[in-house]
């Protein structure tokens, strides 16, 4: 029963993507084994500049934040039950009309998803990089023992996130308390060195005991067993908690649009539409789910350095720079949950156009990140006792952020969620996401050593990005100006 399950589940999930992208979405897990290939092969020229201790921590840490995203299907329980009397139906429903259980379909939700995107990712990625091994003398034991690292930080991650979605549906004070236990327990092991932050992900432990770094293997065992303990008691307690019926009611709320196009009024021409859009974020409860997705990862983001620099004694790069434009190219995240409120149909009621609603939800976009951004790199800054170099840090990250957001409304327009898996958008937006972010990266590495060269460099790149934004912005018009609202 599962089996069959899993694979309609598996299925559901290809054809909705192949609904926006067509058999392009083939073509996906290709451009990710050609992209690991080619970083394979420069993977020397990287050394330059960043140790691999520092390389693969980037990597797990992205494999975990992409975990946190994967996971947060939890978070679209009801909505799921409602879209059955719509145009659209999920197997995730079927207990309303079926003998069979939410706990059941909500599992085959979380095993489908860890499949469908450990297929789609990670295995091409992995399969880049044996491919360029005899080029680069890495070991295949060595990559392997990525593979497996790797994917319990995406296991781990995408754990994290069920349980936490979980406890949203059930009760956002649960939902406030165990999301700010998580960050306390970071900032305790990561800051304060409370305890080792492997315990929280026990597969960094794991990959740091392998070869080519250490060679404890008894080590590496008690992590792994560590990090699928972790995994299974927190799927379990997620199964466990669900909910077994999705009431749908009716409820009513006080006209509050008048006073949040008030509130916005700074949105000028756009403050109907801003304010609309706020209207929609507070009745959804989206933005406590917004949060989860964002605030999560900036935080542990924050402290991943720790266990390099105290546990390996390896001094990382990672100064408050680096975090600025860490900073910045998250807030894509928000932009695609802002656009995963509701759907858009309805829009083709009023007198709007898609740019227009594209450009209200920038705006809302930059309501919502600025000042939690901005607060996270002072006190990354405080930290690090990197207060002198924090006004290049706030620069990267407030252009950054503009430069990403502009950047994926300007490609996928009100479907992020789907356009980015049409490899023609893929492309541009991997090329026009890595190009800055590397450069950014590299030069944030030599600022201490280099300070002149560097941060005029970074400049230099900030002014680039700035033109970029600017054509992009203007350009939103054209490209969309003639598409619906119900493609």
């Amino acid at each position: 029963m599962m089996r069959t399950l899993i694979r309609l589940m598996l299925k559901e999930e290809l054809r909705t993507h192949t609904t926006y992208s067509g058999q392009r979405f083939f073509t996906f897990p290709i451009v990710v084994f050609i992209f690991a290939l080619i970083l394979a092969l420069f993977m020397e020229r990287l050394l330059v500049e960043a140790s691999l201790s520092q390389l693969m921590l980037l990597a797990l840490a992205s494999a975990f934040i992409y975990g946190i995203g994967v996971g947060s299907f939890g978070f679209m329980g009801r909505q799921y039950i409602e879209k059955r009397y719509g145009t659209q139906n999920y197997i995730v429903a079927m207990p309303s009309l079926l003998p069979i259980t939410y706990r059941k379909t909500f599992l085959g939700l979380y095993i489908r998803d860890s499949i469908f995107y450990i297929l789609l990712v990670l295995v091409p990625a992995v399969a880049g990089l044996l491919v360029a091994s005899p080029f680069t003398g890495f070991k295949i034991t060595s990559i392997l023992f990525f593979f497996v690292a790797a994917v319990l930080s995406f296991q781990i991650g995408t754990s994290i996130s069920f349980f936490g979605s979980i406890l949203y549906n059930r009760s956002s004070l649960a939902f406030i308390t165990f999301t700010s236990v998580l960050i306390a327990l970071v900032i305790l092991g990561g800051a304060l060195k409370v305890f080792d932050i492997q315990l929280i992900v026990p597969a960094l432990g794991f990959e740091f005991s392998l070869p080519p770094f250490a060679a404890d293997y008894q080590s590496a065992l008690l992590f792994l067993t560590v990090s699928l303990a972790m995994i299974f008691a927190l799927i379990g307690l997620s199964i466990a908690l669900m909910k077994f019926n999705f009431i749908v009611r009716d409820s009513r709320h006080e006209s509050i649009l008048p006073k949040y196009i008030e509130m916005f009024s700074l949105s000028k021409s756009y403050k109907n539409l801003v304010g609309k859009e706020f209207v929609d974020l507070r009745r959804s409860g989206t933005i406590g789910k917004m949060s989860f997705s964002f605030i999560l990862p900036l935080v542990f983001l924050s402290f991943t350095s720790w266990f390099v620099n105290t546990g390996l004694g390896i001094e990382v790069g990672f100064n408050t720079v680096f975090y600025g434009a860490m900073v910045g190219f998250l807030g894509v995240l928000l932009y695609s949950w802002l656009n995963n409120v509701d759907s858009a149909d309805y829009y083709s009621l009023i007198p709007v156009t898609v740019p227009q609603v594209i450009r209200a939800r920038l705006i809302v976009f930059l309501f919502l990140t600025l000042g939690i951004s901005t607060a996270f790199v002072v006190i990354i800054s405080i930290m690090n006792n990197e207060v002198d170099i924090l006004w290049l840090a706030l620069l990267v990250m407030f252009i950054t952020s503009i430069y990403m957001v502009v950047m994926t409304a300007y490609l996928t327009g009100l479907r992020t969620n789907t356009f980015l898996f049409d490899m023609g958008i893929m492309g541009r937006f991997a090329i026009m996401s890595f190009l800055p972010d590397v450069c950014l990266t590299i030069l944030s590495f030599s600022l201490r050593t280099d300070p002149l060269f560097s941060a005029s460099s970074i400049i230099l790149v900030l002014a680039i990005l700035i033109g970029t934004t600017i054509i992009l912005l203007k350009g939103i018009e054209t490209k969309w100006r003639r598409t619906g609202f119900d493609i």
